[in-house]
């Protein structure tokens, strides 16, 4: 399989090992990613909601860059998924505002998390799972962007999904049943108010402790943060949730062991997937 690749912008920052851990599932899967030549950022969250124009015209331009190479375009942050997505969507309905005489691509957007749900990839990744994560509870969190709103997005079962749950299941964990999975986490609103953003990421936090969750397990890497991060200001003793990257327990599984450089990453410390690969020996100082 090949795919056209756009990383976006928190991929080559502060998500910089969730874009390593994607290449690295891919190449263990035998999917070829090409990343887009010269791409740009797509605009979110800082464009889309200053200029529409120019929150349209920046991911317009990633879509034009990746018509000659005729590749489906895998996409890893949600956030991104969601810009490109409206993109495309408003290309098609009308060109010719765009100042394009045609648009008629042959290729789809599609989010990390629905590649890896296909059947016949997730057999692939049960087939290659070197140490499973048996006895882990984890919570999957989708967040908003992947997949609201679905007449973006192309979600089927956006108040239902399934897709962080059959991930999390080939890898030999268990995803626990949970309230607070499509929740927003305030992402877009950490900075801004921050009140609000230590109310939501409580309520998420307590409700993956009340069904048993000893993590979150997610595929947006501004989730990630913001939910790691906000953690930090509850009260003094309480216990925290690491947030994982589903490429990242993917990757962990591959190789049977959590490297001690993914560990230093995380603001929480990730003591579940530490703990859990000790029985197998000290982690290599190697980054996924």
């Amino acid at each position: 399989m090949k795919l056209s690749y756009y990383p976006g912008c928190s991929l080559e920052g502060t998500a910089l090992d969730y874009d390593h851990s994607v290449r690295a599932v891919c190449l263990e899967l035998g999917i070829n990613l090409v990343e887009i030549p010269d791409w740009n950022c797509c605009g979110a969250s800082s464009a889309h909601m200053t200029d529409h124009e120019v929150g349209m015209r920046l991911p317009m331009r990633n879509l034009l860059l990746a018509m000659d190479a005729g590749l489906d375009i895998l996409v890893p942050c949600a956030a991104c998924f969601q810009r490109l997505r409206a993109a495309d969507k408003a290309l098609r309905a009308d060109p010719g505002y765009w100042d394009l005489r045609k648009y008629t691509p042959d290729f789809q957007i599609i989010h990390i998390s629905t590649l890896l749900a296909r059947p016949e990839i997730l057999e692939a990744i049960r087939q290659r799972v070197q140490q499973p994560l048996t006895g882990l509870s984890l919570a999957c969190y989708y967040g908003c962007l992947s997949l609201r709103n679905p007449r973006i997005t192309g979600a089927p079962n956006w108040e239902m999904p399934e897709n962080l749950e059959k991930i999390v299941s080939a890898t030999g964990a268990t995803p626990v049943a949970w309230s607070h999975r499509t929740e927003c986490c305030s992402g877009s609103l950490t900075l801004a108010r921050p009140d609000i953003a230590h109310k939501l990421v409580g309520d998420i936090i307590e409700a993956a402790k009340k069904a048993g969750a000893g993590a979150l397990v997610t595929d947006c890497p501004m989730c990630q943060a913001n939910v790691e991060s906000r953690q930090m200001e509850r009260i003094p003793g309480e216990p925290l949730l690491p947030v994982f990257f589903a490429t990242e327990l993917l990757a962990a599984a591959f190789r049977g062991e959590y490297p001690v450089k993914q560990q230093k990453v995380h603001l929480v410390a990730p003591a579940i997937l530490t703990d859990f690969f000790a029985q197998s020996g000290p982690a290599r100082e190697e980054a996924v």
